[in-house]
């Protein structure tokens, strides 16, 4: 009982960390469109990696493990956006 207590709060804290560390890039990229400093690799390899741990956490048995999912959910979409503009300033705006 005591081990899913810590491994709650360790998982919400990471889940805190996580949006924390990417949503300054994703609103940054947002207001400004500027994507010169990223690499389109990274985040093509994060969002993937997002994806995979969104996976994982809905398909925990015996239970959904919702820091895991929540925490990617954020990341995944924050790096779809960024990788998004990212393909539209370096291969479709000439």
């Amino acid at each position: 009982m005591e081990q899913s207590i810590v491994f709650d709060i360790c998982g919400y804290i990471a889940t805190f960390g996580m949006i924390m560390g990417y949503l300054p890039q994703a609103i940054a990229t947002i207001r400004t469109r500027n994507t010169d400093g990223i690499a389109l690799p990274t985040f093509l390899m994060m969002g993937i990696g997002s994806i995979a741990f969104m996976i994982q956490g809905l398909i925990h048995k015996p239970e959904i493990i919702w820091s895991l999912f929540l925490a990617n959910l954020v990341t995944a979409t924050c790096s779809l956006i960024i990788f998004s503009i990212k393909m539209y300033n370096d291969y479709f705006k000439k």
